[in-house]
Order: C-alpha cells, then sequence, then structure tokens
C-alpha cells in the first residue's frame, strides 16, 4: 500500500497563502481570511503587514467549530468563485467555513475522469452533499445523480450552484434527508448506483434529529451503500475530516468492502500547497476505490 498525498493545482480562485503557529491566512477570490488551523504548527513565512490585510477573522470558542467572524474590511454578503467548468456562490458561515472546500478538488477531477471514461451512463450518489460542487463535477461529466444533505439550507445552495454552473438541464435529484435513512430505504426499493460519494462529518444531527457519530454510524453505512451498488460499480470515494483515523484505515475498509469486484484501491491524505513557503497543509484523509 502506497499512501498517496493528493493536491489541487489548478486553482486560481483560490490560494493557502500562508499558516504558522494555530492559523492559516486564504485567498478566496479578491478577498482574504485568516482561520484556526491546529496543524500549522510551524512558524508563519509572512510577515504581519500581511496577515493584518485579512478582510475576515473567524475568532474560535471553545464549541468545536463555533465562534464569530471579525469582519475587518468590507465585504460583500455573497461572491463567486469558478473552478475549471464549474462555478459557485461563497459566503461566510458560522461553522468557519464558505460554502467550498478547496482541497476537494482533486476529487471532482477524478470523478469527472472515472465518469467520462466509463463511455456509458453512470448513476452516482452523493451523500452528505453539502453545497454539491462534487454533484455538480458528476453531473457535468454526463452522470445522472442524486444529491443528499440533511440541510435543507445546504441543498437550497447547491441548488443555486447549479444555475451559476450552467447545469440546470442536468439529471440531479436534491434530497433533504438523514443519508443512512435514504440508502437504507434505497437498498429496499431496489435502487443501484454505479459510483457512491461520502463526505461525512464527524458529528451532525439528521432533518428530524437523527444523530449521526461517525465512529457509531459509518460502519452501518456503507454497509448500506455495498447493498445498494450496482453490478459493475465504477468507483467510491471515502473522504473523512478531523477524526481519529488514518488513511490506513480507509484504505483498509475500501479494500474489504469492494474486494468482490476487483479493481484498485488507494488512500492518503489531501493537501494544500502553501504560497508563502511552499509547505503542505493537510486537511483530511481519504480512500478510494475504482474498477480500474
Amino acid at each position: 500500500m502506497q499512501i498517496m498525498l493528493l493536491n489541487s493545482p489548478d486553482w486560481k480562485d483560490y490560494e493557502l497563502l500562508d499558516s504558522g503557529e494555530g492559523w492559516k491566512l486564504e485567498r478566496f477570490g479578491p478577498y482574504r481570511f485568516a482561520r484556526p488551523e491546529a496543524q500549522a504548527t510551524w512558524r508563519r513565512g509572512l510577515p504581519e503587514t500581511a496577515w493584518r490585510e485579512a478582510h475576515a477573522i473567524f475568532r474560535p470558542t471553545g464549541e468545536e467549530s463555533g465562534g464569530h467572524w471579525e469582519v475587518r474590511r468590507t465585504l460583500p454578503e455573497k461572491w463567486i468563485l469558478e473552478y475549471k467548468r464549474l462555478r459557485f456562490a461563497v459566503t461566510t458561515t458560522p461553522g468557519r467555513h464558505l460554502g467550498v472546500f478547496p482541497e476537494m478538488a482533486a476529487h471532482w477531477d477524478w470523478y469527472i475522469e472515472r465518469i467520462q471514461e466509463a463511455k456509458r451512463p453512470v448513476r452516482v450518489l452523493n451523500l452528505f452533499g453539502y453545497t454539491g460542487i462534487a454533484s455538480l463535477a458528476a453531473a457535468s461529466a454526463g452522470a445522472a445523480v442524486t444529491h443528499v444533505d440533511a440541510s435543507k439550507k445546504s441543498v437550497g445552495w447547491a441548488r443555486e450552484n447549479q444555475h451559476l454552473s450552467g447545469l440546470d438541464e442536468k439529471p440531479i435529484r436534491w434530497i433533504v434527508d438523514d443519508a443512512l435513512k435514504f440508502v437504507l430505504r434505497e437498498g429496499r426499493r431496489g435502487a443501484k448506483y454505479d459510483a457512491i460519494l461520502l463526505d461525512p462529518p464527524k458529528f451532525g444531527r439528521g432533518p428530524k434529529g437523527e444523530v449521526w457519530e461517525v465512529y457509531e454510524s459509518l460502519p452501518h453505512l456503507l454497509e448500506a451503500c455495498r447493498a445498494v451498488l450496482s453490478e459493475r460499480p465504477l468507483f467510491l470515494s471515502l473522504t473523512m475530516y478531523a477524526v481519529r483515523a488514518s488513511a490506513i484505515h480507509l484504505y483498509q475498509t475500501l479494500e474489504e468492502m469492494m474486494r468482490p469486484f476487483g479493481g484498485h484501491t488507494e488512500a492518503g491524505e489531501l493537501v494544500t500547497r502553501e504560497k508563502s513557503k511552499d509547505r503542505l497543509l493537510s486537511h483530511a484523509v481519504y480512500g478510494r476505490w475504482s474498477a480500474t
């Protein structure tokens, strides 16, 4: 097994400008943001004057992901970013994010390549789909996509991104539901998917208060996903943030799950290359399987 580091070098609207001392400085379009980053234990590369140019700083509270944005320079309520042919809206949110995880672009490119190379109809299930950029990437490559997220607001944001990307006519089902409950129902209906995308949170709640706790819930979800795979699945990806799991664990999980189908399993980390000192900042661990 080889641990892979996936970078996303094709961004024009995003940069990791600097990091260090528990923080990261990023550019989203023309605006700069400073956010906490516990893994940035080294010294900063840029002078303090560069950090003072941030349009907003996220000030965390004691709660996990809790806090507020301190806006220092004029910011629009919302603005548009582009990644290749995809366009999507971003804004500051109470959870310190802006509606896009730029390091996921390495996955988006991979999904598009797998779907286009298949040269056959492909049905994709995107669970915990958030603002829909992975769904739009898959749809842009010709897949029929079912997008599931427990947040009505996130699904509405995803539909807006569909319009911004000019993909209104693409076959995307937008579903507000608990991921596990939805997949179990799909299994009972006999629904089948050629590809499944999983980006589960560490903890969350479904639209009816269903509790998601990744270590307890993920094994049940993977079992349910296995039951809705088609006879000739194309790919499956699993990305995990802020958890006590290594790439080795994800590799072994998917290798065992997908062994009856043959194919290839890989695992590693999603990283961003910093502009100031060319360092790599790790964001998440991932595992993914493909038929080829």
